[in-house]
């Protein structure tokens, strides 16, 4: 019950909108057609309004009544899922599952994996939100999420549980419009310090830790694909994932920069799924934990280096 009003009356009629008529409607809810007008005219008396003209041959919607029909399926449906919810959390499943994921994460494995998800669990709210450099951590810290798809730099905090998913290769590059991109050798630090480098920077403490910073000229970006509509236009030059450069490179959009002395170890990032360790995760949480890990992981990951690493 909702005050006077009753998730009841409101499948009644929604039922007649659906099969057409009051008698209709009564077979498929097993009711005496009598039963379907008494919850009908219940209702209009309650609200105060008339939902259906019964002038003619069959009852039809008024326009209120039009209205109505979709507020109530509207209203039904968000029971259905209240119920469902209740349900699964009985069964042992988490009442939410709110996800941070950070801009280096493959997008391709990541849609087909929360896709799984909502057919493994089509009850479970699932929330979703991608975050700048370093705001899944503050997420999981802050309790605004359970589970994080993200880097931790330099190394892995001690509150953190993390699970290394796979590690992501980094390319320097520039627009061949750039004037690093005709020096024809490797870059040094001075070829490149007085060139802009466009930085993926902590969106709340543009102040914190940097890795890899080469320029003296630094433009800071909270989102990886802004950083690349300027990269591509020339305006600098930056380290990205090579799976999103891939495409621009063969297209002769961006120019592989090689650079001397390179003191980045490896070229790589490492991708890691975590949680905070006094927060277990729960059933779908662990079921998307492994998901990811097959999906992401051709083979296992090494650990990732603890030093400096790229932004």
């Amino acid at each position: 019950m909702m005050g006077n009003l009753s998730l009841d009356q409101l499948r009644v009629l929604v039922t007649i909108a659906d099969t057409g008529s009051f008698s209709a409607a009564g077979r498929k809810l097993s009711r005496a057609q009598s039963a379907i007008s008494q919850a009908v005219a219940t209702l209009e008396g309650l609200q105060g309004v008339v939902l259906f003209d019964r002038s003619g041959h069959r009852p039809q919607l008024t326009e209120v009544g039009r209205v109505l029909v979709e507020q109530a399926r509207l209203v039904l449906a968000s029971a259905a899922r209240f119920e469902a919810v209740a349900a699964s959390t009985r069964a042992g499943l988490e009442p939410e599952l709110a996800l941070a994921i950070d801009p280096f994460v493959p997008t391709a494995p990541l849609i087909d994996s929360l896709r799984a998800l909502g057919d493994t669990f089509p009850a479970l709210p699932v929330s979703f939100s991608t975050e700048g450099l370093g705001g899944s951590l503050r997420r999981l810290r802050n309790g605004s999420a359970a589970l994080a798809i993200c880097l931790l730099l330099p190394t892995v905090p001690d509150d953190i549980a993390a699970y290394p998913l796979l590690r992501i290769g980094l390319q320097a590059v520039v627009a061949p419009t750039h004037p690093l991109a005709a020096l024809g050798r490797p870059a040094t630090r001075g070829d490149l310090e007085p060139h802009v480098q466009l930085v993926l920077s902590e969106p709340v403490d543009s102040g914190g830790a940097n890795y890899g910073l080469l320029s003296a000229r630094l433009w800071r970006f909270v989102d990886l694909g802004r950083r690349l509509d300027f990269l591509l236009a020339g305006l600098g030059w930056c380290r990205m994932p090579e799976h999103l450069v891939a495409g621009p490179i063969a297209a002769g959009q961006l120019i592989p920069l090689q650079i001397d002395e390179d003191s980045t170890p490896g070229g790589t990032l490492t991708i890691y799924a975590a949680h905070r360790r006094d927060r277990v995760l729960g059933a779908a949480g662990r079921w998307l934990l492994d998901e990811l890990r097959r999906r992401l992981s051709s083979a296992e990951p090494s650990a990732p280096a603890p030093t400096k690493r790229m932004k």
